[in-house]
């Protein structure tokens, strides 16, 4: 579990006092920040820069790949001589992931598509902070890093990959993009959802996937909350939901949103979103609750996103999908291989 997270309107402010004694001489602190903050001035100056400490802006244009971790962490070992003092991420979940895979490879040889999986991490990362600026990935409190490598989208899943310290600021959620903050909403959704219907469920995940599924109800199904109130209750589903996955899995909706990913490149948030929508065979009471959000919201979700397939892209697309089976065992159980099979894997798809 992440061990030190500080929560409330303006804590962001708190980051210089809880990184000072953590500095180390000479040392740097890197921060790799969502670009969307590039030209923030006001937002930058808050960061207090100090010494020889790097900012690094991350395009979020698309998913974080282990090449991009792997370059990241080259440029960092030739320009300074003593290992970073930490790393701190700052933005949605894609620049959470590269902060904590980045953590990693520094104290860790090779790749980073070396460590896709679980468990294959042996060594401490550096000390990593994660302030994110969305809410509903739980990329700031889960156990995984997950990156797009060459031959498969997959998680950095170990003990190492949790954050040192994450700073909750709701303040920083202001001014998302409305159909981002539903997609990044629905992810953590999606979360509770395949968490609370899984065979892995036990009593810690099922009473934290519960708060964040609640939340998650009063959030995209009332209307009687405030902008303020709307921004912390969702910072802390995100929290609660990444917790609940952390000690269960994910489902059928995020085994088939890789296989978009890696094929198509469809971002996170929005690919569950393509998958859930036709997913009433499995969750037939919170595909129709996820409906209703849409519709109450206005959303669009893009369709007939697999219509112009190749039939090697639909094979790999399916290839990646199967490849991922904790996620299968949860969702339908450790028969799942006579249920899920190719076929029905590509009729899914089809629909999409």
């Amino acid at each position: 579990m992440v061990p030190k997270v500080i929560f409330g309107s303006g804590s962001f402010d708190q980051l210089p006092s809880i990184l000072a004694p953590k500095r180390k001489d000479k040392a740097p602190f890197i921060y790799l920040v969502d670009d969307v903050f590039k030209k923030n001035e006001e937002f930058l100056n808050r960061l207090h820069l100090r010494f020889n400490d790097k900012l690094l802006f991350v395009s979020t244009m698309e998913e974080p790949k282990t090449e991009q971790v792997d370059t990241i962490v080259k440029n960092i070992k030739n320009e300074f001589t003593y290992q970073p003092s930490g790393i701190i991420g700052i933005g949605g979940g894609s620049v959470l992931d590269l902060a904590k895979a980045v953590s990693l490879l520094l104290t860790n040889k090779g790749s980073a598509s070396d460590y896709q999986g679980w468990d294959l991490v042996k060594n401490k990362g550096v000390y990593h902070v994660g302030i994110p600026t969305i809410s509903g990935t739980g990329a700031e409190v889960s156990r995984t890093a997950i990156l797009t490598g060459p031959e498969k989208k997959l998680g950095l899943n170990s003990d190492f990959t949790p954050y040192d310290q994450v700073v909750l600021d709701p303040d920083l959620t202001k001014g998302v993009p409305k159909d981002q903050w539903f997609y990044t909403g629905m992810d953590c959704f999606i979360h509770c959802v395949e968490s609370l219907n899984g065979t892995f469920l036990n009593a810690f995940s099922e009473s934290y996937g519960e708060k964040a599924y609640d939340l998650c109800k009063e959030i995209f199904l009332t209307e009687n909350l405030t902008d303020e109130e709307s921004r912390a209750k969702l910072m802390m589903a995100s929290w609660h939901g990444g917790m609940s996955i952390a000690y269960s899995q994910v489902g059928v909706a995020h085994a088939m949103s890789y296989g978009l990913s890696y094929v198509l490149g469809t971002k996170h948030g929005v690919g569950n979103c393509i998958v859930f929508d036709h997913l009433e065979e499995y969750y037939p009471k919170d595909v129709a609750l996820f409906k209703e959000m849409v519709k109450l919201h206005d959303i669009t979700i893009p369709q007939d996103v697999c219509s112009n397939l190749t039939e090697d892209q639909m094979e790999k697309m399916i290839d990646i999908a199967l490849s991922l089976v904790p996620l299968w065992e949860n969702a339908l159980g450790d028969d799942w291989e006579a249920i899920m099979t190719r076929d029905k894997l590509r009729a899914l798809y089809l629909k999409m």
